[in-house]
Formats: C-alpha cells, sequence, structure tokens
C-alpha cells in the first residue's frame, strides 16, 4: 500500500509514521512538509535511509505537487496544520493558508485522483465545553484563529464528501502528549524549564481542564478508523483523562524532584477556553477502539524521552518559545 502523510516531520504526524513504518513494514511511506515552525527533520532520522519512506519538502498549498503525490497514493493522511493557539492570535493568516487553503488544495487532489482521506482536527473545534462531553453531532464554537481554520476545515472536507462523494473521514482528538512534541507544548515546556531550574509560566489560575491522550494511542486510532471507519463520518478520540495545567505541571515537578515553587502565574490567554472534553463513545462502539495507555504510563515515557533526548530540543527551542510571555500575576 502507497500511503502519504502531510505533516510528517511534526510531533503527531512523526510519531504516526514511526507507528506504520514498525507496524507495517510492507507500506512505502511518502511524507511531505513544508518544513515550517513546529517540524524537525530529526524527528524521523531512524528511517532516512530505508528504502521504503521518502521525505519531501513541500507545501501542501501547491495543487501541482499535491496532484503529483496524490495521484501516486492509496490513501492521505493529513497532519500538516499550523496548531499553536498562541501564535494564531499574533499571526493568524499563517493559519488561514495551512490549515484552509492547504487542506482545499489536499481535497482537490484526492477528488481528483479518488484517493481516500483521513483527515486529523482537534477538539477545539467545539469550543469550551462547560458540562458533559461534546459527540459527534456537537456544534461548532471555535473562539481562536486557529480552532476556527480547523473547524472551517472540516466543513471543507465534510462538503466534498457530500458534493463530490469524495472518500474522506474525519479523526478529531484531544492534547496529545508523548515524544518528540514540540517545545513551546505546556508538558514538553514543563519538563524543559524545570531541568533548567526555571520558572515555568501557567495561564490564569491554571485551573483549565483539557482531556490527555498519549500520541501512541492517538495513531492506533486513526489506523482503526482507515481500516474500519465509513467514508463521510467524524470520530472523536478521547483518552478520558481531564486534568487541569496545574495538575499537569506539579505532576512533572514531582517526576524530577523539582519545587512547585518554579510555578509562576501569568496573565490569561485571550479568549482562553476553560475544558474542552470529548465524547468518544462512537469509536468504541463502532469500530472497537480504546486507549491502551495510562495517563500516569505515558507520562513516564515522555518525561524520560525529553530526559535522554536533550540535544533534540536544544537544537530548536528557544527562551521565547519556552516562556513565551512576559506579564507576571
Amino acid at each position: 500500500m502507497k500511503i502519504l502523510v502531510t505533516g510528517g516531520l511534526g510531533f503527531i504526524g512523526s510519531n504516526f509514521i514511526l507507528y506504520l513504518a514498525k507496524r507495517h513494514p510492507e507500506f512505502t511511506i511518502t511524507n511531505v512538509d513544508a518544513e515550517f515552525v513546529g517540524s524537525s527533520k530529526a524527528n524521523l532520522d531512524q528511517l532516512k535511509n530505508k528504502k521504503k519512506y521518502q521525505n519531501i519538502k513541500g507545501n501542501i498549498c501547491n495543487q501541482k505537487l499535491m496532484d503529483k503525490l496524490v495521484s501516486k497514493a492509496d490513501v492521505v493522511f493529513n497532519f500538516a496544520a499550523e496548531s499553536h493557539v498562541d501564535r494564531s492570535i499574533t499571526n493568524p493568516r499563517a493559519f488561514l493558508d495551512s490549515n484552509v487553503i492547504g487542506v482545499h488544495s489536499v481535497l482537490e487532489s484526492v477528488r481528483k485522483y479518488k484517493t481516500k482521506l483521513v483527515h486529523i482536527s482537534t477538539d477545539e473545534v467545539f469550543g469550551s465545553v462547560k458540562k458533559g462531553s461534546a459527540d459527534e453531532n456537537y456544534v461548532f464554537n471555535p473562539s481562536s484563529p486557529y480552532s476556527s481554520t480547523k473547524a472551517a476545515a472540516e466543513l471543507l472536507a465534510k462538503s466534498y464528501w457530500s458534493t463530490y462523494n469524495t472518500d474522506v473521514m474525519i479523526t478529531r482528538c484531544t492534547n496529545n502528549f508523548g515524544p518528540r512534541q514540540f517545545p513551546e507544548k505546556l508538558i514538553p515546556k514543563t519538563i524543559i524549564l524545570a531541568t533548567k531550574d526555571q520558572n515555568i509560566p501557567i495561564f490564569g489560575t491554571g485551573k483549565n481542564i483539557r482531556d490527555w491522550i498519549f500520541v501512541d494511542d492517538h495513531c492506533d486510532a486513526i489506523m482503526t478508523v482507515f481500516q474500519k471507519g465509513k467514508s463521510g463520518e467524524s470520530y472523536n478520540i478521547a483518552g478520558h483523562n481531564e486534568l487541569s495545567n496545574n495538575y499537569i505541571v506539579r505532576r512533572i515537578l514531582k517526576a524530577l524532584g523539582k519545587s512547585t515553587k518554579l510555578i509562576k502565574y501569568v496573565s490569561d490567554r485571550p479568549g482562553h477556553d476553560f475544558r474542552y472534553s470529548l465524547n468518544s463513545s462512537k469509536i468504541q462502539r463502532e469500530l472497537g477502539w480504546k486507549p491502551k495507555y495510562t495517563f500516569e504510563q505515558g507520562l513516564d515515557i515522555t518525561v524520560e524521552w525529553y530526559l535522554h533526548n536533550k540535544d533534540w530540543w536544544k537544537k530548536i527551542s528557544n527562551r521565547q518559545m519556552l516562556v513565551g510571555v512576559k506579564n507576571s500575576k
């Protein structure tokens, strides 16, 4: 089988490619990545000499390139996206380009060549969920340029299925964590700053809640959707670990034997959603998927990876990325 992955040098995309290479060595994998912020060639160093893996530097907005690559693929897994909320607030245009225009290019190519597409989305399209959990039919209510562009991409993808009968499936996941996550994100940022005995910034009161899933479980769910899912359907993927930012940071500090005095509360992010929560009963009931890792198991693996791969994060991180904000509270 010929696989095309877009955005495969990023966190989730690279873990997915490694997942495929390990479990399906018979697959031929092509990865196309624009190599913007959040991508790292080092994520897939172990595959650079593999005959069945090819990396191409390119932007999904390039229609001619996407036509060329998609025409040779049996399935496209679209991970390519600008994904950091803080950066979407300061530079929303980049998110429109990648997350909407880029997705349109992918959709045009899969429509033209009748290729299957698995589009990777996010729980943030639903916005803050005060009570209960959002199922697949929950109303979109995005509150940042990032989540708004992801919601737009979903609607566009669904319209291609309705209008052109394009073979599209959508996966929608909660917060991922694990090896190779870019240092600007909460968990790697906390690990890195704690090892340096530097202050760890937490927005607002730190009580905001996210559901966390270990990245290997997410990769397994995506593959399950590809193998068993129905065209035109969307599938929520949850880890069932709803935890506050305070808990996450304190748990990491405990694992590293560091003091909670390193915590520094800072001015809250504009439009900061308080809680994300997905109902993933559909994928469990219809496709038989459920997460294998507990949060504690996944976090222990993640902490160990960052401690043993300092060269990786030292090359791609800087002070502004790690601190991100200046105003204390």
